[in-house]
């Protein structure tokens, strides 16, 4: 690692009374949210301002439910108003929720609310490009839904386990390939190991890959969600870090990959690209630690074979920039500023949610 390389910096902390599952930035302002639960089992929400070296508390409310989850959903186009930061919210009741996050400290109540699982909503992700937005829920009952905001009334698709065995939790969901109004794609991280991909084209809903890590798949994430597939990287179990290449898919061995142990012997919870730079990611760790990456391209991305003429992708590999033990306790949840380059916010399981910044990124 070079000594002039990248470091991680924590800037500001505040110490909660609350346990914290996820944070996520607002663009194009100095807020994030924090969400998670109090110990009395009630849900809470909370809009935090940075000012200066202060981190402010400026709106807040307390749900029946704990929250899990969270992803900015945005404005404009169709889902609302270009002055509304609209927000998806999955509960440990099962619920999705959106809200917005500009009338926090005015009203509790969310625009709407919908059962997407029968118990814990683990994972969302949500996309508002061209085309139809979508919020994808993971579900405790095994099961991966696809909501349009626009019609809460029932699913635009659901992947539902196998009826008649148990099924592993869905951990984790991803959107990506929204490069055009009808390219969807949809990846997926279970307990058992499983990664699967799920194409939304032309309205189906089909599995399109699949593949097992051999560890529970804790987080996972395309490098961008509104460009052709280019990459991917989960995040499991054991310090095992994932990646994929995501370009070109053989039709019967799929996607290239590499499952390699990174770090020190803990669960890696969640993989983050830098909005800025896309072969630049953070991983947090069970151990509480940050782990910056930097994708490594091949020197050849695609092999031909001569008999068949089948392409198969060829995966890169990742190296460690820089690295940083926040906490002595699990750092759960992870969001870059989608405008300063390297700002991020960070929340362990301390009960602290800290806000930091990443020197040097702009050189990479």
């Amino acid at each position: 690692m070079a000594a002039r390389g990248p470091q991680i910096v924590e800037l500001v902390h505040r110490s909660l009374t609350q346990t914290i599952y996820d944070v996520r930035w607002l663009p194009g302002t100095a807020k994030f949210l924090a969400l998670g639960c109090y110990a009395r089992g009630t849900g809470t929400l909370q809009l935090y301002e940075l000012d200066g070296a202060a981190l402010e508390l400026a709106a807040e409310t307390e749900q029946p439910a704990s929250l899990k989850c969270a992803c900015v959903l945005g404005g404009g186009g169709e889902t609302g108003s270009a002055h509304q930061q609209l927000i998806a919210l999955g509960n440990f009741d099962g619920q999705l929720q959106l809200v917005d996050a500009e009338r926090l400290g005015s009203s509790s109540e969310p625009l709407w609310r919908v059962q997407t699982h029968a118990g814990v909503v683990n994972g969302l992700d949500a996309f508002n490009g061209q085309g139809a937005p979508l919020i994808a829920t993971a579900g405790k009952d095994g099961g991966v839904r696809v909501w349009d905001p626009r019609a809460p009334d029932a699913p635009a698709a659901a992947f539902l386990p196998a009826a008649g065995g148990p099924a592993p939790d869905a951990w984790c969901v991803a959107i990506g390939n929204a490069h055009s109004a009808e390219e969807r794609c949809i990846l997926a991280g279970y307990a058992n190991g499983d990664i699967k991909m799920f194409d939304l084209r032309g309205g189906g809903a089909a599995v399109r890959w699949e593949t097992n890590v051999g560890k529970g798949v804790c987080g996972v994430q395309f490098d961008r969600r509104d460009i052709a597939m280019n990459k991917f990287v989960a995040t499991c179990l054991e310090s095992r870090l994932c990646l994929y290449d995501a370009r070109t898919q053989h039709p019967t061995r799929g996607f290239a990959g590499r499952v390699d142990k990174v770090g020190r012997d803990a669960t890696l919870w969640v993989p983050r690209h830098l909005p800025q730079n896309r072969d630049v990611f953070m991983v947090t760790g069970g151990d509480g630690s940050l782990l910056l990456h930097r994708y490594r391209y091949p020197d050849q991305r695609v092999i031909e074979d001569k008999r068949t003429g089948e392409k198969e992708g060829v995966v890169g590999s990742a190296e460690l920039l820089c690295d940083r033990d926040l906490s002595c306790q699990p750092v759960a949840a992870f969001d870059w500023s989608p405008d300063k380059a390297g700002v991020f916010v960070a929340a362990a399981f301390d009960q602290t949610v800290r806000v930091g910044m990443v020197g040097g990124v702009a050189m990479l």
